[in-house]
């Protein structure tokens, strides 16, 4: 019996909020850390930290776009895989129905001579007999019959090869804009990095992602209203997502990864909302549209915090005015006030 076997293929819809939920303490050391690491630039140009920001920014948003690629790519391969094991089946149904021609060419012989018609069809070009309707004229009902059955299965054969080769190109091109799109942020990481070294330890324990952007905000922003805090979440789903994000406090970033020792941004968020049974896509961009959008002052724990105007980044409100997220390669998985970046949605899963 014929085995099935893949045959190989040629290679914020909503306004922009700004808020700031900083304590006056923490807007303090906000500013202390900025004059700090600011000093320690010894270039004239723009200080240490504002530069970091901007390295950080610009290798978080290419982590994003690096998450989407592998994400496409991933379902690239799903469809191919799909279309080899559609297209092996389909050649297994072409080998049945020539192997039954056979036989009825094989019985003919017996009976007195092969029609000249399945000598045709039986060559070692069947691509000959498929455009000659005449041979089906000369044949038998049944031969006929099995004729177009076998005519329409090459059809479909040919079509699925095709649609698996296209799909085959299409995932190698997705190769390439993940090669990319890769070194794009190891740049932009490898600068941060050094950076980050030539800092004295001390001052290097003092940054924050945007403390210079959280400094030179206007102060009339507002605050999350008291008592907004101590809201519950919002369901027992959101409730598990909260304990489970906690768990992860003080795992390491690392781009690209979504656990289970290691996250980006939205690979933390993603991890931590599958342990409470919600399937949330892959990027920053994907999950702020995942859900209901909620104000700010109605925030509760479970909600996902995005981050700048491209969504770049992502965090969890767990109550309090703190997030748990995962903030940038070299650092790990921790609190910090909700305020920290400028807020462009709050969604609610």
């Amino acid at each position: 019996m014929p085995t099935h076997r893949r045959s190989s293929l040629p290679g914020l819809a909503a306004r922009t909020t700004r808020v700031t939920v900083l304590s006056a303490a923490a807007a303090t050391a906000a500013l202390s850390g900025t004059a700090q690491i600011a000093a320690a630039d010894p270039s004239g140009g723009p200080d240490a930290a504002t530069r970091l920001d901007g390295l950080y920014t610009q290798a978080e948003q290419a982590t994003e776009k690096y998450d989407a690629a592998q994400e496409h790519a991933k379902q690239l391969r799903d469809d191919l895989s799909t279309l080899q094991d559609r297209a092996a089946q389909g050649q297994q149904k072409v080998n049945r129905l020539r192997d039954e021609l056979g036989a009825l060419a094989s019985q003919q012989y017996r009976d007195g001579g092969i029609d000249p018609s399945l000598a045709l069809l039986l060559s070692d070009d069947p691509g000959s007999y498929l455009d000659r309707a005449s041979t089906a004229q000369r044949l038998g009902g049944r031969q006929t019959a099995q004729l177009h059955v076998l005519q329409d299965a090459e059809r479909v054969l040919v079509q699925q090869r095709t649609e698996a080769a296209g799909k085959l190109a299409e995932l190698d091109h997705a190769r390439t804009v993940l090669k990319q799109r890769k070194t794009t942020v190891q740049q932009s990481l490898g600068q941060a990095r050094r950076l980050l070294d030539a800092m004295p330890a001390a001052q290097r324990a003092g940054y924050r992602p945007g403390m210079t952007e959280r400094a030179s905000r206007d102060r009339g922003a507002a605050e999350v209203p008291a008592g907004a805090a101590d809201l519950p979440a919002a369901s027992g789903r959101a409730s598990l997502a909260v304990a489970a994000v906690r768990q992860m406090i003080g795992a390491p970033y690392v781009w690209g990864a979504a656990g289970p020792n290691a996250f980006d941004c939205s690979g933390l968020m993603q991890y931590a909302y599958a342990k409470a049974g919600i399937s949330l896509p892959r990027t920053s961009q994907e999950q702020m549209n995942a859900g209901t959008r909620v104000p700010l002052d109605q925030a509760r724990p479970g909600d996902l915090v995005i981050y700048r105007s491209d969504a770049s980044h992502v965090g969890m409100y767990v109550g309090g005015g703190q997030v748990v997220h995962a903030p940038y390669p070299g650092a790990r998985v921790r609190y910090d006030p909700v305020g920290m970046m400028p807020i462009t949605a709050v969604t609610r899963p």
